[in-house]
């Protein structure tokens, strides 16, 4: 089965199952690379949402006040180069391919490359380590978008499991806090570490395991390190105020908790993204490294795994399961590996639009 419609799916599922894997898709959300970009980007990300368009342009000068740049592109093409020397350095002979949901390169442009270089059947990582609808489910959706806009024997492309809890991943993680306890001179049981995510809609959540696997994720990594007080939090929400979103918010848990009990040390883990993109910089390195200064409050960023050896070694492991190379598949705490194919209900998601006002 790939990831299409059911029926579509099976369909497409015994035509090509014959074939052999040609390929790997690095699959991304993109982000501006110029002032120019910014509001053509925000309004791809945004189409259908309902999000205000005031939210928007606020953050758009999120992103202006970094020059229009996200950071997002440059460090996927660093992983990309990364991947093709992991897969190499394996004898694994397959060529690496990039495509983004919302900037250059699109998925459509992607796949009609792959097409015009004859690939017919092709893996997938998503840059995206949770499942949930925009994690997930909606990346399926955008690639049969684009598979029908490329035509007739456009590759089909099917994704790699999850690896929130392969073992490889939790350790290219567990670097990065153990940085951060050095720098701020404190053992793991002597900080408070907020593990954040990106913020979902309610409803969103109630039909996935993105807070299941955050909490499992979070789980391995403060269960290795020897961390004694952590919690899950969640930043960068968006919609409207009327819509509910999961909580605490970062910045609003670090008051309540100093309020409570003044915080001495803190360090934030950004599980939920492996890349210093727009949400780390802006809600993380500016906005709760200001909170945390004007409180006093010692705190350190982990680093987000980017190009980690671990973590692309993870990458090249997923690979392998699937082409054959592999009989283990690495998995650390009570979930266990995760599916190969998505189910047919994974992760659906039906925007709730607030009630009118009165």
């Amino acid at each position: 089965m790939s990831d299409e419609t059911p029926a579509a799916s099976q369909t497409l599922a015994d035509k090509h199952q014959e074939l052999p894997y040609d390929s790997l898709l690095l699959v991304s959300f993109g982000g501006p690379e110029g002032p120019d970009d910014v509001i053509p980007f925000l309004e791809n990300v945004l189409r259908g949402k309902n999000v205000p368009r005031e939210r928007m342009l606020e953050v758009a000068e999120h992103y202006q006040k970094f020059g229009g740049v996200s950071p997002i592109n440059q460090q996927n093409r660093e992983l990309l180069e990364a991947i093709k020397a992991e897969l190499s350095s394996h004898g694994i002979d397959l060529p690496v391919y990039w495509g983004n949901r919302n900037w250059k390169p699109l998925f459509a442009d992607t796949l009609q490359q792959m097409k015009d270089d004859g690939c017919k059947r092709s893996l997938a990582f998503f840059t995206s380590m949770f499942s949930c609808y925009s994690g997930c489910r909606q990346y399926r959706e955008n690639i049969i978008e684009a598979r029908e806009a490329v035509g007739p024997d456009a590759p089909l492309v099917e994704k790699v499991r999850m690896g929130f809890n392969h073992p490889s991943f939790i350790d290219a993680i567990c670097d990065g806090v153990r940085h951060s306890l050095a720098e701020l001179g404190v053992g793991a049981d002597q900080a408070k570490v907020l593990y954040t995510a990106h913020s979902i809609p309610n409803s969103m959540s109630d039909n996935c395991d993105y807070v299941k696997q955050l909490t499992d994720t979070a789980g391995l990594i403060s269960s290795q390190l020897g961390v004694t007080d952590w919690e899950l939090v969640y930043q960068s929400r968006s919609g409207p105020p009327q819509q509910p979103w999961l909580e605490p918010d970062i910045c609003d848990r670090i008051e309540t908790l100093d309020e409570a009990s003044k915080l001495s040390h803190v360090v934030i883990v950004p599980i939920g993204f492996i890349s210093d993109h727009m949400e780390v910089l802006y809600d993380l390195d500016d906005e709760a490294a200001t909170l945390c200064k004007e409180r006093g409050i010692q705190m350190s960023r982990a680093a987000t795994v980017g190009v980690h050896p671990s973590f692309v070694g993870m990458i090249r492991e997923l690979v392998q399961e699937r082409i054959g190379q592999l009989d283990q598949r690495r998995a650390m705490g009570d979930l266990g590996p995760w599916h190969d194919v998505c189910p047919v209900d994974c992760c659906t998601y039906t925007p709730r639009r607030p009630p009118p006002r009165t």
